[in-house]
Order: C-alpha cells, then sequence, then structure tokens
C-alpha cells in the first residue's frame, strides 16, 4: 500500500518556520522515483553486466520496504553533521510502479558543499543499508 505523497513545497514552508532556519543558507532536495530500467542495468560495470541487466526486461513495479528504526537513526545521525540544520525523509511502501515516488528528502545546510555532501550521504545510506526494493520485469 502505497503512502500519500508529501508536498515539497509544504515541506519547505515548514523547514523555514524552524528555530534553526536563520542558520540555513541552502535547501536541497531529492525524489527518487521508480524507473523501467534495471537496476542491474544501470548499475553495470562492464557492457557484460549490463546487457545482463537489460536482458530482464523493463521494470513493469517493484517491492518496496524500509527499516523505519533505522531510517530514524540515519535521520537523527545526518542532523549531527557539519552545517546541517535540517533533515527530513519520507518513503513510501508497497508495489509501485514506474514513475511512482519512492523517496523523498529535503536538507537545510549553513552553505552548498554541506547540503550536497550530507544529500549524498544520507541517500546513499539509506539505498544501500534501509531499504528493499524487489524489481518485477515485463519479460
Amino acid at each position: 500500500m502505497s503512502h500519500p505523497i508529501p508536498s515539497m513545497d509544504e515541506w519547505l514552508r515548514e523547514a523555514k518556520l524552524d528555530p534553526d532556519a536563520p542558520m540555513v543558507g541552502m535547501y536541497l532536495t531529492h525524489n527518487g522515483v521508480v524507473r523501467a530500467t534495471p537496476k542491474k542495468q544501470v548499475r553495470a560495470v562492464s557492457e557484460e553486466e549490463a546487457a545482463q541487466g537489460a536482458s530482464l526486461g523493463e521494470v513493469v513495479s517493484i517491492d518496496f520496504s524500509y527499516d523505519a528504526q533505522g531510517l530514524e537513526d540515519a535521520i537523527a545521525e545526518a542532523r549531527t553533521w557539519p552545517g546541517i540544520y535540517y533533515v527530513r525523509v519520507w518513503l513510501n511502501e508497497g508495489v509501485l510502479e514506474v514513475g511512482d515516488s519512492l523517496m523523498y528528502v529535503l536538507i537545510g545546510a549553513d552553505i552548498r558543499p554541506h547540503a550536497v555532501d550530507a544529500l549524498q550521504r544520507l541517500v546513499g545510506h539509506i539505498k544501500n543499508n534501509l531499504v528493499v526494493e524487489k524489481e518485477r520485469y515485463s519479460a
């Protein structure tokens, strides 16, 4: 069952009302979506791996779940990183189709390099350690 999609405009309005908002010089957002190209194909490190991925067919849906406590812990940790003053994350769940949103992340930081680094680090941790994605293919 899919979760209701958050409003990025509303998230930004709320972030700018946060007590730490005067410290923020940049908000950076991420919206991960289900794509039709298999992960094995787009993350391939060789032509052979890419061909193997392509042979799976197109992704039609994915089963998506996550570790809720791990996510809470990751958000709390991200708030301790240098220059980070605001962190908000939403993850979807269930059977999701191509084009459906998987994840929204909002980072508020003092300067651009801190925002970019935090977004990269947090999204990487979530994708590599906290979510389970099982792709379903057309072929």
